[in-house]
């Protein structure tokens, strides 16, 4: 349950123009303030619209030019320049989170807006009032002075104006999770600049709606509606719009469990952030790779990260990321096993988030404080923390702590003898994370990075090849008749290029489609790892013995099941897994089997000597199947003498794995159905082991036979599986 903190792009100024377009304004406003030598309003002016557009990117000349406009004021006695300059000094303080004295920059620029009735002034004015508010999650105050804007803007009939006031509104009713109401007004305020054709407020609307999206699990329109976003900014030359988005992505790929991924745009983000002396952006980011750490069980490097962005945090009074912060700290410390100062951290957090309205963070803290009574086996007490958090989430349909809460309850019942309900809440569980991990979500997500990635390269293209036209075109001015073979000379060249990064293309092309036949390959494995049929037998046996009043071996038959089907999802989340862990779930299988007195069997796991099961690492699932095939096929009209042999060595190092049946062979199964499901298991393991050939950099194969031709009865398997050996 690592807590990551999404910031909105919320626009103090509204500059539309690109960079090309703003360094013309600027020479203009240049050109204007050398000739313009009186000191009066038109030269504060231009000094104030010179501080606007070196705003973004040139902070040195913005401060230069707001000085000159504020001494030039004063000394005229020019009421709406004063008004002007301690407007933009208060958004200089907040964009470094000096929050208090951003407003005080704010109140003063009101009163004099107010002394002069300037209708617009106050409007913009009491907009910053609500962007600082919301910041410090101060959301009623938030709401108040946006509104305030909101009446005037509308009275006045300035769209642009209405469409920031709505989308701020809109964020504040996402953050305190009512999403209807956010959605509306965001709706609203896309329409009006669609209308108008404001393309920054449409880029900023869809950011916004990324992170709603991100929030609510539906990670491919989060990642569509953010990479749009971040092309736009990157036009426009918004270097600290591109870092909040930047993080937003990280959030989202961490969300989807791309650690590495997301820590490269964290990491990008945050070079931006410390560029602009965002100190909110820096903490956020500095929690960010904590969680990247917390998941490496880099637990010393994640407590320093986090503990720094607590201090920041905590001094610039960013209450949202300093609730972040103490559930982080709660996790680790229960990972280190220290409950106790985990639910100190956790109690810290639900008293802040209440008192702060954070609806979301409430439930994740009532999550973290059951987990710690649950750690600790005081299941009583955790039950209606646990049941706080469930609600809540369900409430503000936040999946992620959905998934979480019935995960906590499914134990809790089992602990509790509640096994009817541990069931239903495993149940639960798996359907969330299903939701939320499912086929259509990954492919839409691999699509999507392709599709971004192509883009980028077909723009990249496209800039050089209109940089290479505009040099061709100019030197063919230049060129005389004896220029002539060098000219030749640079063509091919070009072409030479052109074509080298075709196959470059073309190379990232067919990588990207591997990766694509990768998850495929995945998703398939895990639908087939435990099938309908092997569950509802499972069942139906546990059914039977209920019925016949054989509680103790009902109890012991759910045990060995329940922990059959964690292991298998546990490792089914994983690449490679313990050789020991793979076994341990082998057994279990083989065990719950020979329950049933009906389907008894006899069993052998044999490892060679040369094997330390501790250290050899292995892809998961890979020997089940074709056990689950001996006991379901082998044993056809055969009552006795049912053996299963399973026996691993390691020869020439390779590491074999032998799964040999005494049944009828598998000449003899004839029947179409089985032959299929035979088949699909093969089909499958023999795609896998190809991928998994060539990221283990080692040979692996699978070869079926029957044993006549051995002179005894039944199959052999042989499986080649590659492998890692863990050498700490």
């Amino acid at each position: 349950m690592k807590i990551i903190v999404s910031f909105f792009i919320i626009l103090f100024l509204s500059i539309s123009t690109t960079i090309s377009s703003q360094t013309k304004v600027i020479d203009s406003l240049n050109n204007e303030l050398t000739i313009h030598k009186e000191k009066d309003t038109t030269r504060v002016n231009i000094l104030y619209g010179l501080a606007i557009y070196n705003f973004q990117n040139d902070l040195e000349t913005t401060k230069l030019h707001l000085k000159e406009a504020e001494d030039l004021s004063n000394e005229i006695n020019y009421i709406k320049g004063k008004a002007k300059v301690l407007y933009l000094k208060g958004i200089l303080e907040s964009r470094k989170s000096n929050y208090k004295t951003s407003l005080d920059f704010f109140k003063g620029s009101l009163k004099h807006y107010e002394s002069i009735d300037d209708q617009a002034g106050i409007a913009a004015v009491y907009n910053a009032f609500g962007i600082t508010h919301f910041i410090q999650s101060e959301y009623d105050e938030a709401i108040f002075s946006y509104q305030k804007a909101f009446e005037i803007q509308k009275n006045q009939g300035k769209t642009s104006d209405v469409i920031n006031s709505l989308l701020n509104i809109g964020n504040v009713f996402n953050e305190t999770g009512r999403y209807d109401e956010a959605i509306s007004n965001y709706k609203k305020a896309l329409n009006h600049s669609v209308e108008i054709n404001d393309e920054t407020n449409i880029a900023t609307i869809n950011y916004n709606l990324s992170v709603l999206y991100k929030v609510q699990g539906n990670y491919p329109l989060a990642i569509e509606t953010t990479n749009n976003s971040l092309e736009f900014k990157k036009t426009t030359g918004d270097t600290l719009g591109i870092a909040h988005i930047l993080s937003n992505l990280g959030e989202i790929y961490t969300s989807i469990e791309k650690y590495d991924t997301a820590l490269e745009y964290h990491k990008q983000s945050l070079n931006f952030a410390l560029q602009k002396e965002s100190k909110s952006l820096v903490a956020t980011n500095y929690n960010n790779i904590g969680n990247y750490h917390l998941h490496k069980k880099e637990y010393p490097k994640a407590l320093e990260y986090y503990n720094k962005s607590l201090e920041i945090s905590q001094k610039i009074n960013n209450i949202k990321q300093v609730v972040a912060c103490f559930l982080n700290l709660g996790e680790i410390n229960l990972l280190l096993n220290r409950p106790v100062i985990a639910r100190e951290n956790y109690v810290k957090a639900n008293e802040i988030s209440l008192k702060a309205d954070k609806k979301d963070f409430v439930a994740y803290s009532f999550l973290g404080i059951s987990e710690t009574y649950i750690h600790e086996k005081k299941y009583k007490e955790a039950l209606p923390f646990t049941q706080k958090g469930k609600k809540l989430s369900e409430e503000l349909e936040l999946l992620e702590p959905q998934k979480k809460a019935s995960e906590l309850l499914s134990e809790i019942y089992k602990y509790t003898n509640n096994y009817k309900k541990a069931f239903e809440s495993l149940k639960q569980f798996k359907t969330l994370n299903d939701s939320l991990f499912n086929k259509e979500n990954i492919e839409k997500i691999t699509q999507l990075e392709f599709d971004y990635k192509y883009k980028q390269a077909l723009d990249s293209a496209s800039i050089r090849e209109l940089k290479l036209t505009k040099i061709v075109d100019t030197t063919s001015l230049d060129l005389k008749k004896s220029q002539r073979n060098l000219l030749l000379g640079v063509i091919v060249f070009l072409v030479i290029v052109l074509i080298l990064g075709t196959i470059i293309f073309f190379l990232r092309l067919r990588n990207e489609k591997s990766k694509s036949q990768n998850i495929e390959i995945e998703q398939k494995l895990l639908r087939s790892q435990m099938t309908p049929h092997f569950i509802f037998n499972s069942l139906s046996v546990l059914q039977g013995m209920i019925l016949n009043k054989e509680n103790k071996k009902a109890v012991f038959y759910l045990s060995k099941f329940s922990k059959l089907l964690r292991i298998i999802l546990e490792n089914s989340r994983d690449k490679i897994v313990l050789l020991d862990e793979e076994l341990e779930a082998v057994n279990n299988y083989l065990e719950l089997q020979n329950l049933e007195e009906s389907q008894a069997f006899q069993y052998t796991i044999l490892i060679d000597e040369t094997i330390d099961s501790t250290l050899f690492k292995v892809p998961p699932m890979l020997i089940q199947p074709f056990i689950e095939n001996a006991v379901e096929h082998a044993f056809k009209n055969q009552e006795d003498n049912r053996k299963i042999d399973i026996q691993l060595k390691y020869v020439n190092k390779k590491l074999i794995c032998t799964i040999t049946d005494n049944g009828i062979g598998i000449d003899a199964e004839k029947e179409p159905k089985k032959q299929h499901k035979k088949s699909l298991a093969t089909t499958i393991t023999s795609e896998r082991l190809k991928v998994l050939s060539k990221d283990f950099n080692m040979k692996g194969s699978i070869s079926i036979e029957d044993r006549k031709k051995y002179n005894a009865q039944g199959t052999i398997v042989t499986l080649v599986i590659p492998y890692k050996i863990d050498t700490v």
